[in-house]
């Protein structure tokens, strides 16, 4: 029972650090398929997926570059 509990819990804060990453993403101006996208994938840096977009890179370019 107690690997059913772990592996819950490791889903849900794996659920809730993509929903975060999610809602900056989409703050940060990506449209919602390509920040699901990035947003789902934990080992593309947020803060360089922020910052591309902030210094004028075209959200698609910046996903290519970190996908």
């Amino acid at each position: 029972m107690a690997d059913t509990t772990e592996l819950i819990d490791k889903h849900s804060e794996r659920a809730k650090v993509e929903s975060w990453r999610l809602h900056v993403l989409i703050e940060a101006g990506y449209p919602l398929p390509l920040a699901e996208k990035l947003a789902a994938a934990l080992d593309a840096d947020l803060h360089a997926a922020v910052e591309l977009v902030h210094q004028g890179c075209d959200p698609r370019t910046a996903a290519e570059i970190l996908l």
